[in-house]
């Protein structure tokens, strides 16, 4: 019985699902089996698991029923105590499950361990932005603010705590991740280690791709938590939703639609005066106008010197 199950849900992912893969066969900790839930791909996914020669790998076919429902099918069938997902188009830094496990052992009283997490372009290449948190222990109202963990191949949860807040939502066709942590958060402390070991790949066929979607569920989700609670949360409330349509805001402008953007970003300001007046809230509203009036594809060039300059800076200060 392996230690560590690792379950990546897949769905015509085949141009990226290797990359994966290996990220998890090549972690120094080994003591792992790795749990591949193909969700219904007309890709040739289970062909290409199905030639694969490490013991350690499981396939599961299905018919597509959604990223909820693969990831609660290898929850089912995992053997490991912790279980990690890794979606298929992201991978792992090497030492990302060893540092996790190393962790959990000594701390039995957290629930989930999450990382860093560093994106990358469609190939694989890293831009130089990383997305941190410093935030452990009881996180429950700080993730109603911020769904700290970013992605959702960062986390380690030790098996026992789904069975005590059950599977994942398979009614919501987005923000399951989100729901998920939340729910987690409500019961057991958090942990995370400060290295960026998760690599979050943007490609035109990304979830975050579907804006309105994303509003509709993320409302639900939010609505879920809050009301799952005794405590006074209107301040929280107020501070949720100004952080849920920034957040919408900035996909919008990833999504080249200034206007759009506009609007999540007055829906925003509309919760709290003083939240309008934050960094982030300042940073959208000028990522905005220069959209708006320079014209998506020069602020596409924007935004991709930036990314050449981070990562000169951090070539040289290594």
């Amino acid at each position: 019985m392996s230690k560590v199950t690792v379950i990546v849900p897949t769905y015509n992912a085949i141009r990226y699902l290797p990359d994966a893969v290996q990220s998890a066969l090549g972690q120094t900790f080994t003591d792992i089996e790795v749990v591949i839930v193909n969700d219904g791909s007309s890709d040739y996914t289970e062909r290409w698991v199905q030639q694969q020669t490490d013991p350690r790998i499981t396939l599961i076919s299905q018919a597509n029923q959604g990223k909820s429902a693969a990831r609660n099918v290898g929850i089912s069938h995992a053997q490991g105590d912790y279980l990690a997902f890794l979606d298929a188009d992201d991978y792992w830094a090497t030492t990302k499950l060893a540092k996790q496990v190393a962790y959990l052992d000594k701390n039995p009283q957290v629930g989930l361990i999450y990382t860093w997490t560093a994106l990358t372009n469609e190939s694989g290449q890293p831009t130089g932005r990383v997305i941190s948190s410093h935030a452990e222990g009881n996180v429950w109202q700080q993730l109603l603010q911020d769904n700290i963990l970013a992605c959702g191949s960062t986390p380690i949860v030790r098996r026992k705590c789904f069975e005590a807040v059950g599977m994942f939502a398979d009614n919501l066709p987005l923000a399951q991740d989100w729901d998920m942590w939340i729910r987690l958060a409500a019961k057991y402390p958090f942990a995370v280690i400060k290295e960026p070991l998760t690599f979050y790949r943007h490609h035109p066929t990304n979830s975050s791709k579907q804006l309105e979607a994303m509003h509709e569920c993320n409302t639900r989700v939010l609505e879920r938590a809050l009301a799952s609670t005794s405590d006074d949360v209107a301040s929280v409330r107020a501070k949720a939703y100004n952080s849920l349509n920034l957040y919408l805001g900035w996909i919008a402008v990833r999504n080249q639609d200034p206007q759009r953007a506009l609007y999540f970003w007055k829906q925003a300001c509309s919760y709290s005066v003083q939240l309008s007046f934050s960094r982030e809230s300042l940073r959208l509203l000028l990522s905005i106008l220069l959209t708006r009036y320079l014209g998506a594809n020069a602020y596409q060039k924007l935004l991709q010197l930036n990314q050449m300059l981070r990562r000169k800076v951090k070539q040289t200060s290594m």
